[in-house]
């Protein structure tokens, strides 16, 4: 089989957690490659996501390290057996891959539970919000650059649209609600549809005020996505150079209780739309 040229995040995910696998049944690779009947380099090509792998050979590896979770190991064989080309290929070549990995995550995610700081999140910004949150980038894109990464940005709206939608938390600050990106008519017309999105059933608005103090990790905004099980969940943190992806089980212990923490502190859904409402009036 030969490598691939870019393994996607979730291609290299799958890797990741076979090599966990791997290393919680206690094997180096020279050991798991004399079990399994293959050779190092082939298992390494693998856990890196250079290769692929059926879905009955992940099946295979699972059983030999003696995985105890049978729902994790068929996790791991629906990743493998995915043959789907998301519309997030298009953009590729044009974006970075960071913006493709985020849209990936988001399609394939359960469940998502977001804080923001100091923008509206991404899957609820209004065109004319979203495209002066993009002009605002250094150095300033090209406009040919702008209009894809716009389109880009606005296509991931449509996993709240489809059959099965993720169930959606957002814990939005009250400095976001009040940042006028665009100027004061947008921001309006984007407070206007932030209260018409969370009437939707799968999604969940909570505001956190500034009379609520201090909270865990108040200066970074983060995404939490739930996989089909706890084993695949993905912390997504923005940065200056883009999105950054965390995985590792201790990261994503700290950030569920961070998340929780904060939704602690944040209102209610009635109080939230209450607060929101009163912020657009002040507009």
């Amino acid at each position: 089989m030969p490598p691939r040229k870019a393994p996607t995040a979730r291609q290299r995910r799958l890797g990741v957690e076979l090599r966990k696998l791997r290393e919680h049944a206690g094997l180096n690779l020279a050991e798991a490659a004399a079990l399994l009947g293959t050779d190092r380099t082939t298992i390494s090509n693998t856990e890196s996501g250079r290769f692929g792998v059926s879905g009955e050979r992940v099946r295979t590896w699972a059983g030999h390290y003696a995985c105890p979770d049978p729902a994790y190991t068929e996790a791991l064989v629906g990743m493998a057996e995915e043959r789907i080309s998301g519309w997030w290929e298009h953009y590729r070549g044009d974006l970075p891959s960071g913006a493709l990995d985020l849209a990936e995550m988001e399609h394939h995610a359960v469940a998502l539970r977001a804080v923001q700081i100091m923008h509206m999140p991404g899957l609820l910004q209004t065109e004319d919000y979203a495209r002066a949150v993009v002009a605002l980038a250094v150095p300033p894109p090209d406009p040919a650059f702008r209009r894809r990464q716009l389109s880009h940005r606005l296509q991931r709206r449509d996993v709240l649209d489809r059959a099965q939608p993720p169930e959606c938390t957002f814990l939005i600050h009250e400095a976001a609600l009040r940042m006028e990106y665009g100027g004061p008519e947008v921001a309006q017309n984007q407070l206007d549809h932030l209260l018409r999105e969370s009437e939707r059933d799968n999604v969940t608005v909570q505001v956190i005020p500034f009379a609520m103090g201090g909270f865990p990790n108040a200066g970074s905004s983060t995404l939490y996505a739930y996989g089909s099980v706890p084993q695949l969940d993905t912390v997504q943190m923005d940065t200056a150079t883009g999105p950054a992806f965390l995985d590792a089980e201790a990261r994503l212990t700290n950030y569920r209780a961070v998340l929780d923490q904060t939704q602690d502190r944040s209102l209610d859904p009635k109080r939230s739309r209450d607060f929101i409402h009163e912020i657009a009036r002040q507009a």
